[in-house]
């Protein structure tokens, strides 16, 4: 099962110098497969995106992914784009860049439509409860999604601890997502 670790500036910082420590420090340690910049109000994403792209092209193993930005994904070579759920409508573009294209999902119809539109991976979300995240969809709803879907599904939502991977992991989804379980584990 893959690991993809998300980014928040809460844990990570602002500042080249934390972002740099925190995320070489976390990389060591998780070698996640996965790696999604995100920080939706960092006036200074272009340049952070550069420092990250650097970061997880030096870990050896991590695909770097940007949030939100097929022009700045493209440009900057990173590896992907994560999409939000408001962007079905750059899934072309961003596979015309030949940018992984993962898309944020939150509905089996929404899972459907990303793979009509050619998305290689989405996250579903929210499984388990987190906070400001609407009610979660649990893991018999996230089994079910994996069993009738054939677009790889990456569980989101809540992850923080060893046994709740091991669960995911156990509904056969191609990998989980999660900021905290990065930071607390």
């Amino acid at each position: 099962m893959k690991s993809y670790l998300i980014t928040d500036p809460r844990f990570y910082s602002t500042t080249p110098t934390t972002f740099r420590m925190t995320m070489q420090k976390t990389l060591q340690k998780h070698q996640p497969d996965f790696a999604l910049y995100r920080d939706k109000n960092n006036p200074d994403y272009a340049e952070m995106a550069k420092l990250f792209l650097e970061l997880c092209s030096g870990s050896g193993k991590t695909k770097a992914i940007l949030h939100g930005n097929v022009g700045l994904a493209a440009e900057l070579h990173a590896y992907g784009v994560h999409l939000t759920s408001q962007q079905f409508d750059e899934i072309e573009a961003a596979k015309a860049s030949g940018l992984f294209v993962v898309i944020s999902c939150h509905s089996e119809a929404e899972i459907l439509e990303a793979q009509r539109r050619g998305a290689d991976a989405v996250t579903y979300s929210p499984i388990f409860n987190t906070p400001d995240k609407g009610e979660p969809k649990g893991l018999e709803d996230l089994n079910e999604r994996v069993a009738k879907i054939s677009l790889p599904i990456i569980a989101l939502g809540g992850i923080t601890t060893k046994a709740q991977v091991k669960a995911v992991e156990q509904s056969g989804c191609y990998g989980f997502a999660s900021i905290r379980y990065f930071i607390d584990n």
